[in-house]
């Protein structure tokens, strides 16, 4: 019973692995051309699907309240969508030389790149008590931000891994991205009250319509016999990216909770978890698009599969430790503040 609980309460999770091995027993269902015809119903259905149902659920008041604090938005933008790729293509420099698989190592690259997912960051600096406003708005705009830098962030630094030019990269994202968000949004200002009343499942949408996607990428790795993926290239791809998240949330809270940093400490568990976190919603479809028709497309997406569960997971599991730390720094300031 419990373990049944324990399945409905992830299966997000068990989706991905459900789906990955769905597409490793009969991969021809949903390689290009095949019955699901994911050139079609994922490349453009699937995809405008996932943001029209973000530009639905995202409430447009809350972002535009957190717009003054300019200061903390720059902090977050910047460590995510320049200093977080240009870390981890010096990384990347020195791994280079190990045995690990070079796709895997590109994949890597490909996750720095990402801008900042909407739904996790903000759960979790809602779970902690954190500058909620904040983590929605960074989010957000991080993702409108990503739109136009990570496809240039993913041919700097990839370079000619992209088969795709330059110009259809934008215009796809404009009709597959853009405009589904900004039609959900138009949408929302016309049905706000029955969506406030009925919370429709937006989440379990997006979730449901990504494991579709993952599945046809993984469709299109296994119909293709030249590509073999060792267990010890993926062991250390795993303890990369959990050392990652490890030192990037510990940077970020050295540098928001200095003495002249000016963020408090509701600020700095916002900076934490939006700047540290990568989207995996908007990270596929993008590598989908970015890498269309690459033979190593699933293999390169494979440290973005990883670094989404590991991120909910420590995430997840220092939101106690981090709440402590914020309850305590909140009253310690409160104490020391001069009674008038």
């Amino acid at each position: 019973m419990r373990l049944l609980e324990r399945v409905r309460k992830e299966w997000f999770m068990v989706g991905i692995v459900v789906a990955i091995g769905a597409a490793k027993l009969k991969p021809s269902v949903g390689v290009n051309g095949g019955p699901l015809k994911p050139e079609i119903t994922v490349s453009y259905i699937a995809v405008a699907t996932i943001f029209f149902n973000s530009g639905l659920s995202l409430k447009t008041e809350e972002l535009t309240s957190a717009l003054v604090h300019l200061r903390l938005h720059l902090f977050i933008q910047i460590f995510t969508l320049a200093f977080f790729p240009a870390t981890m293509w010096l990384a990347l420099q020195l791994l280079s030389v190990t045995s690990i698989n070079e796709w895997l190592l590109k994949g890597l690259q490909t996750v720095g790149c990402m801008p900042p997912p909407v739904s996790s960051a903000v759960i979790l600096t809602k779970a902690v008590g954190g500058n909620e406003a904040a983590a929605i708005f960074n989010s957000a705009f991080g993702s409108f931000l990503g739109i136009v830098v990570t496809p240039v962030l993913l041919l700097l630094f990839l370079g000619s891994s992209s088969s795709v030019p330059f110009t259809s990269i934008f215009s796809q994202l404009f009709m597959t991205v853009v405009v589904p968000l900004v039609i959900g949004q138009i949408v929302r200002r016309y049905i706000k009250d029955w969506l406030e009343r009925k919370k429709p499942p937006f989440g379990v949408v997006s979730s449901s319509v990504l494991l579709m996607i993952i599945y046809t990428t993984f469709c299109d790795t296994f119909s293709n016999p030249n590509i073999d993926l060792d267990k010890f290239s993926l062991i250390l791809v795993l303890f990369i990216i959990v050392s990652i998240q490890l030192s990037f949330m510990l940077l970020t809270f050295v540098f928001s909770t200095r003495n002249n940093s000016g963020f408090t400490p509701s600020d700095t568990v916002a900076i934490i978890f939006c700047s540290t976190h990568k989207s995996l919603t908007l990270g596929i479809p993008m590598l989908k698009i970015v890498f269309a028709g690459h033979e190593h497309l699933s293999l390169i997406s494979v440290p973005l599969l990883i670094y989404h569960p590991a991120q909910i997971l420590l995430g997840s599991v220092l939101v106690p430790t981090i709440k402590s730390w914020m309850v305590s720094r909140q009253k310690g300031v409160k104490l020391t503040r001069p009674t008038v």
